[in-house]
């Protein structure tokens, strides 16, 4: 149904957000049957188990109402909160085996892809066709993991975890974790400047690179420049930006590095402000010139920040609780 054919009109594909629709619509169709097998199997996955009083009592359960008639989701529904546990508890095995990680990589899509863009029909975007936009990202985070698994461009890696979500405006980004071989494990911080970047390159040579950083990797501006922004909390950037000027790369007291940031007077007009090395991202130069996208790279330096980064990706979809309560006499 989703596939450009020659010269057959398929009119879903110029729905535009009828398109969007359509798709969610069938997604439901297919949750649902999935979620229709799961209620009328729970003998076969012994959800009886859970029906009981001293089975809530001993998982904390409280309110008698949720004692009772139960629907359990197993760890087999993709998505559901054992599924995601036992991923967790997975990943954190390979922590317990190959030691911590050591690079944490997140991978954005760039709605301006060519191989996208290409693709659009007369006056379309690339919101109008997630279709398009979901396969082209599937082809680069294929890419991505060729160079990061088989041609090692950042090293020897051991073992590795990496999760996909979409983000609320509708790309998807996908988050790496990678466990470099003990002859490949980043030490110092020189070994930290090798690999990452939170400066802007020099425009006169390398004219590519820069133009990429100045799109992708500037953070807001936030701040004084602009307190309305989507990433203040209590009228400071959640983010921490703009980080101070760092003649060297250090230790940092958290989890990642302090990397270098020097004032070296180069700036760049992002949204109408100048910024400078402070506002930078850090990233790769050479994985950010490869697929002219968004792509963080941080160095996990402390084994304390292990759990919240296993749990950061498998956190699992955004979730909304509400209840249906009976109406009283007044009708309210």
């Amino acid at each position: 149904m989703l596939q450009t054919r020659p010269a057959i009109f398929n009119p879903i594909l110029c729905g535009a957000r009828l398109l969007r629709q359509w798709a969610v619509d069938m997604y439901i169709k297919i949750e649902s049957c999935r979620l229709r097998w799961y209620r009328k199997n729970q003998m076969q996955i012994r959800a009886d188990l859970y029906k009981g009083v001293v089975d809530a009592i001993t998982s904390g359960e409280t309110r008698a109402s949720a004692v009772g008639v139960r629907i359990v989701l197993p760890g087999t529904y993709p998505g559901g909160d054992r599924d995601m546990k036992k991923r967790h508890m997975d990943a954190m095995a390979i922590v317990h085996t190959y030691g911590k990680p050591d690079i944490f990589l997140t991978m954005t899509c760039n709605p301006k892809w060519e191989e996208i863009t290409n693709e659009l029909l007369p006056g379309q975007t690339a919101q109008d066709r997630p279709d398009i936009v979901a396969r082209v990202f599937y082809g680069k985070l294929e890419a991505m993991k060729d160079l990061l698994l088989k041609k090692m461009v950042l090293g020897v890696v051991v073992a590795y975890v990496y999760v996909v979500e979409f983000q609320k405006r509708g790309l998807p980004h996908a988050h790496f974790l990678l466990i470099m071989d003990s002859n490949y494990k980043l030490l110092v911080p020189e070994q930290y400047d090798r690999l990452i970047s939170a400066e802007l390159p020099d425009k006169q040579k390398y004219p590519e690179l820069y133009a990429m950083v100045v799109k992708h990797m500037m953070h807001g501006p936030c701040g004084a420049l602009n307190p309305k922004n989507v990433c203040m909390q209590d009228n400071e950037c959640k983010c921490r930006y703009p980080r101070p000027f760092n003649e060297n790369t250090i230790q940092g007291k958290d989890s990642y590095p302090v990397y270098r940031r020097r004032d070296d007077g180069r700036r760049a007009k992002v949204r109408g402000k100048m910024l400078d090395n402070r506002w930078v991202v850090p990233y790769n130069p050479y994985l950010l010139r490869m697929f002219n996208c968004h792509i963080n790279v941080e160095v996990c330096s402390s084994i304390k920040a292990v759990k919240y980064i296993y749990k950061y990706i498998y956190k699992g979809h955004d979730k909304a609780s509400f209840s249906i309560d009976q109406l009283d006499a007044d009708g309210n």
